[in-house]
C-alpha cells in the first residue's frame, strides 16, 4: 500500500553533500512505493546548496538569511503537504534505508526516532562524554529511557509536532526539545537502532554546545515536570537541616537549633511550594494548543522552482 510522506531536510552550506543525499533518499522511497514529497530548506547558505537541491528536482524553500536548524525544520513542517513528516540531515550521516521501517512502526507510535546505536556508528569521541551526561539528565527528568536524545532522523505526525512550535527552539536543540516534550506528555515514542555515517564536510556543532543543551533540558523539564527538579532540592535542604539540627542538639549540646538549620527547613518549604505551584501550572496548561502555534510567515522564505519545472515552463 502506498504511504504518503513529507521529508523535510534542513541544509546550510551542504552543497557538496545534499545532491547525493537526495538521490539516495528518492531511490529508497521509490523502491518502497512511498508517495513522498521532499522538501529541502536552504537556510541562507553561502554556497550552492539551493542550486544543487533544485537540480535534484525537489521542493526548495530558501530562507533569506541563516535562521538555524530548528527554524528550518519548522519552515519545512509548516509547508508540508502530507500529515506524516520525516526529517533527516543533508550531510549524508543518516542512511535513508531506515525510513521505510520507521514509517511502518509509526502505526503503533506517535514518533519513531532513529537511535544511533546500530552496528556502524561514527560519533566523534569528543562528543560522547557530554552525550552520556545529557542522556542521563533527560532519562531522569522524563522518567523514561531515551537511547538517543537528539537524533536528526525521525518520523512523526505533523499535528503532534506543530502543537509544540511555540517552545521549539530555532537552533540544534529542536530535536532534543521535541523528544523531551513528547515523553513528558506521555506520547508513544519508539526507537529504532540505526547506523550513523561519517559526515561530509564540517560539523556545525561545537563541544561547548553541551552546556546549552543542559540548560535546555532543565528548561523543558520546568515546563512539563517541574517537581523532578524541585524535589531533589527540597530533599537536599531537608537533609542539611536535619543533620545540622542533630549536630546542634547532640554534639554542641546547648539545646538550641542554629539559624542555618532553621533557614534550611524554611528553604525546603519555600522550594516545595514553588515546585507545587509550577506543577499545578504545567498540569493546568496541558499540551500546547495547535491554535497557539506560531506559524511561519510567507515573507520568511521563498520557494524556488526546480530546474525541471523551469525547463517545462519555458
Amino acid at each position: 500500500m502506498s504511504r504518503k510522506l513529507s521529508v523535510v531536510i534542513p541544509a546550510y552550506n551542504e552543497g557538496s553533500a545534499v545532491r547525493p543525499v537526495l538521490e539516495e533518499l528518492r531511490k529508497i522511497l521509490e523502491d518502497n512505493a512511498i508517495d513522498a514529497e521532499i522538501i529541502v530548506v536552504d537556510d541562507g547558505s553561502a554556497d550552492n546548496t539551493g542550486a544543487e537541491a533544485r537540480k535534484a528536482g525537489v521542493r526548495v524553500l530558501q530562507h533569506r538569511s541563516n535562521r538555524g536548524y530548528g527554524a528550518s525544520l519548522k519552515t519545512g513542517i509548516a509547508a508540508a503537504t502530507h500529515d506524516i513528516i520525516a526529517i533527516t540531515d543533508a550531510d549524508g550521516t543518516y542512511p535513508a534505508s531506515f525510513i521505510p521501517e520507521m514509517l511502518e512502526r509509526l502505526d503503533q507510535a506517535d514518533m519513531v526516532v532513529g537511535a544511533r546505536t546500530g552496528a556502524n556508528v561514527h560519533i566523534p569521541l569528543i562528543r560522547k562524554p557530554a552525550k552520556w551526561v545529557l542522556n542521563r539528565m533527560a532519562n531522569y527528568l522524563t522518567a523514561s529511557k531515551i537511547p538517543d536524545l537528539n537524533s536528526g532522523l525521525r518520523v512523526f505526525r505533523r499535528d503532534v509536532a506543530m502543537q509544540y512550535f511555540p517552545i521549539l527552539p530555532s537552533q540544534f536543540s529542536f530535536t532534543t526539545t521535541i523528544t523531551l516534550a513528547m515523553h513528558c506528555d506521555s506520547y508513544a515514542v519508539t526507537y529504532l537502532p540505526i547506523d550513523y555515517r561519517q559526515r561530509t564536510g564540517k560539523s556545525k556543532i561545537v563541544p561547548w554546545d553541551a552546556g546549552s543543551f543542559a540548560v535546555l533540558i532543565l528548561r523543558t523539564a520546568m515546563l512539563f515536570r517541574p517537581l523532578r527538579i524541585f524535589v531533589p532540592i527540597v530533599l537536599l535542604c531537608l537533609g542539611y537541616g536535619t543533620l545540622k539540627t542533630i549536630v546542634d542538639l547532640a554534639i554542641v549540646g546547648d539545646r538550641n537549633i542554629s539559624a542555618t538549620a532553621i533557614l534550611a527547613f524554611l528553604g525546603a518549604l519555600l522550594v516545595l511550594l514553588i515546585g507545587m505551584l509550577g506543577d499545578a501550572i504545567a498540569t493546568r496548561m496541558g499540551r500546547f494548543s495547535p491554535d497557539a502555534v506560531a506559524g511561519v510567515r510567507p515573507k520568511e522564505y521563498v520557494e524556488l522552482s526546480s530546474v525541471a519545472e523551469e525547463s517545462k515552463n519555458s
